[in-house]
């Protein structure tokens, strides 16, 4: 089943506006409120669904604006017709066991997020001057990735060695005293809203740096949110993430533990043994802007928070500006080395 939504004034497509939170036809400017948002949706020829391919590589739908026949991947829940840029939510992609609970619906447009990376680019010190200009992007997608959240609860204990250092004169002697303690520590937390992207095309090092996001502008899910962008139903279920969750959360366990343990010099920690047990998991869909940059020859990808604006990538580098920033730094060192030399009372040269 294909969902869109018309405008019922002028029967133009209606798309999800960052600024508003609602429904917006761009042809006559007709505002609709998501929250409770209800409609009864015609579902298209099933034939469609197999005809060419099978039910794990793609499939074929016909756009119902234009009916051009569009081929997704087996896991594209919105897409976009490319030939009348068309709004396209596939039914079948958000329902059942791949139906979202929440959702961080954009806040940050696309004209905003494509300024964001263009001042972004400009503040790149050591990046190449033609990169910083940040006039050579390509494209620049919203898309829905999917998450998993987490509440999760931690019990263990963890045992540490640490050191308490005494300095005293006595006498003509200087003493260093030096006692040593061994700490234990019990936990017992409850760990909610762990956060973990399940899509295998998006890179966890890239996604894992657009946090956090801000949970307070969270919302149950629902179809509307999705018009105008692109999203994927999840590649990895919540227990075949849970590993991954479960190293983030032993993080989040020692930080804890860290922040109990306080006077002493040196903290060594000798061992933890914790147990992770998953409480809960939700499936929700996050808001990223990908931007994809030419230079040089080559595409760099980049991905913007959208409901923040938080911006992560690997932008090229400058070699001579980063010998240059060295070189300086090395001569300004000197400099300053040889000033308190001079100051000390020691030879000019």
């Amino acid at each position: 089943m294909i969902i869109d939504y018309k405008c019922p004034n002028c029967a133009a497509n209606m798309v999800f506006d960052s600024d508003t939170g609602k429904l917006h036809c761009g042809s006559c400017d007709y505002e609709e409120e998501i929250e409770g948002y209800q409609k009864t949706y015609e579902s298209f020829d099933t034939k469609f669904h197999t005809a060419s391919y099978g039910d794990e590589e793609a499939r074929q739908y016909l756009c119902k604006s234009c009916g051009a026949v569009l081929v997704t991947d087996n896991h594209t829940a919105a897409t976009i017709c490319s030939f009348c840029g068309s709004p396209m939510i596939l039914g079948e992609r958000i329902s059942g066991d791949y139906a979202p609970t929440k959702v961080i619906p954009f806040s940050i447009s696309k004209e905003e997020a494509e300024k964001a990376f263009k001042k972004w680019c400009r503040k790149l010190k050591f990046s190449p001057k033609e990169f910083t200009q940040g006039n050579k992007i390509k494209e620049v997608v919203g898309m829905y990735v999917p998450f998993w959240l987490y509440d999760l609860r931690g019990q263990g204990e963890a045992q540490f060695h640490c050191t308490r250092t005494h300095i005293y004169d006595s006498g003509d002697e200087t003493i260093t005293e030096t006692r040593h303690f061994d700490v234990y520590r019990q936990v017992d937390l409850t760990l909610k809203d762990i956060p973990a992207d399940a899509s295998e095309k998006m890179a966890d090092t890239l996604m894992d740096a657009l946090e956090p996001f801000d949970y307070s502008g969270i919302r149950e899910f629902n179809t509307p949110y999705l018009a105008g962008f692109l999203s994927e139903k999840y590649n990895y279920t919540d227990k075949e993430m849970l590993p991954r969750v479960t190293k983030r959360a032993e993080q989040y366990m020692d930080e804890y533990v860290a922040s109990t343990i306080h006077g002493y010099e040196a903290v060594h920690c000798k061992g933890r043994d914790y147990h992770i047990g998953q409480l809960s998991s939700e499936y929700a869909l996050f808001p990223v802007w990908m931007v994809y940059y030419n230079y040089d020859e080559a595409e760099y990808t980049f991905a913007m928070n959208g409901q923040t604006g938080k911006l992560a990538g690997d932008p090229p580098r400058s070699i001579p500006k980063i010998a240059t920033s060295v070189g300086l730094a090395t001569v300004l060192f000197f400099l300053v080395f040889r000033i308190i030399t001079v100051l000390l009372g020691g030879p000019l040269l």
